[in-house]
């Protein structure tokens, strides 16, 4: 079983998806990616999870951000699920889903866990860099729903992480101050934050969000 973790190359695979074959390195190309998968076909919990990323498609399209979701389940099995998801969420799924029944790509990204199921795979969720490197990895138990809204606002800060010399505080949000990382001097600031900055400890700086006008 692989074991993956952060600043990994996110392993590449071909596989079957609602969507037509997917080479995921190709299907992502120079955009970022969410690999998010199911324990199942049918499952309540995930089927208000794939309503509610197709309604924020578009925040992810704005953010250049492809989304995947998987499951083991087959793709006939898919599509008779996405009717019922389109039915009950109001919505149109808009976005692939991996038929993963021999568990190739669960295995690959070590996504089956066995002292919660040796069969089904957890509730993972991969972000994946436009450089094809994993940016981060959650883990939920097949009882607590994924929050989407705590996704786009972790992948504003590691989009505005990856470019800027900035880390991003507590419970931050999109246009919020950030913090100046540690290793720029006090020298450099104004040449690299013409907004300005405050100082509250030697270590702890903020500045405005720097790719904000």
């Amino acid at each position: 079983m692989a074991t993956i973790r952060l600043g990994d190359d996110a392993p590449n695979f071909t596989a079957k998806s609602t969507e037509g074959n997917i080479n995921f390195h190709e299907w992502l190309g120079d955009s970022w990616g969410v690999l998010f998968s199911h324990p199942a076909d049918y499952t309540p919990v995930c089927t208000t999870e794939l309503g509610t990323v197709a309604k924020y498609k578009p925040e992810f399209d704005k953010r250049n951000v492809k989304i995947v979701a998987l499951s083991v389940d087959g793709l006939e099995s898919h599509k008779g699920w996405v009717d019922d998801i389109n039915e009950t969420q109001n919505t149109s799924v808009n976005f692939p889903i991996i038929a993963d029944e021999d568990r190739k790509v669960s295995e690959l990204y070590d996504m089956i866990h066995p002292n919660a199921s040796d069969k089904f795979t957890v509730r993972s969720v991969f972000v994946i860099g436009d450089d094809k490197k994993v940016k981060l990895i959650i883990t939920y138990p097949a009882s607590t729903g994924r929050n989407f809204e705590e996704l786009l606002r972790v992948i504003d800060s590691l989009q505005l992480t990856a470019y800027h010399k900035v880390a991003t505080p507590a419970n931050w949000k999109n246009g919020e101050d950030v913090v100046i990382s540690p290793a720029i001097t006090n020298e450099q600031i104004p040449a690299l934050f013409p907004k300005g900055h405050k100082e509250i400890k030697p270590y702890l700086r903020m500045t405005p969000q720097p790719n904000l006008d």
